[in-house]
């Protein structure tokens, strides 16, 4: 059986392909999951990807995943700059985590600059746009793969 990585999506990523395209590009979170999907199967690796708007619903996703995934891709949207309960959940899973963000959050505004996820985090993969995820994918492959997953 393939091992499974979790990819988590927060609020408003899915309005991507929409939602100021000038900003995050004109893929949609749809084509973004098929690239996750097909880089997965090519590493052998299973994706189970989603996206919530809110905050609950992406906690009990982690809170379920020991155990049944190995690892966790996240890109949390606007919860990585306010949710102090987002990075206890993560730090309590034990997981390996690749944070993600599409755009350069730190050549936008200053409140951008601050995240609760990454102290959790393995690593961020920052500003490269859709291909972000499927650079995580890699990433955390590497890390799993390579027997150097720890929380």
């Amino acid at each position: 059986m393939a091992q499974t990585f979790l990819i988590l999506n927060g609020p408003n990523l899915n309005m991507l392909g929409t939602r100021e395209p000038a900003l995050y590009g004109v893929e949609t979170l749809a084509d973004i999951e098929a690239a996750c999907t097909a880089r997965g199967k090519a590493l052998g690796i299973a994706i189970d990807f989603r996206q919530s708007n809110g905050e609950g619903e992406l906690i009990d996703w982690i809170q379920s995943a020991p155990g049944r995934v190995a690892g966790i891709i996240i890109n949390a949207g606007a919860y990585t700059h306010t949710s102090v309960a987002m990075h206890d959940a993560l730090r309590a899973a034990a997981l390996p985590v690749i944070e993600v963000h599409l755009s350069n959050v730190y050549a936008r505004e200053a409140f951008r600059h601050h995240s609760y996820i990454s102290p959790v985090a393995r690593g961020i993969v920052v500003g490269f746009g859709p291909q972000g995820y499927t650079m995580a994918v890699e990433a955390l492959y590497n890390l799993v793969g390579a027997g150097q997953a720890r929380a």
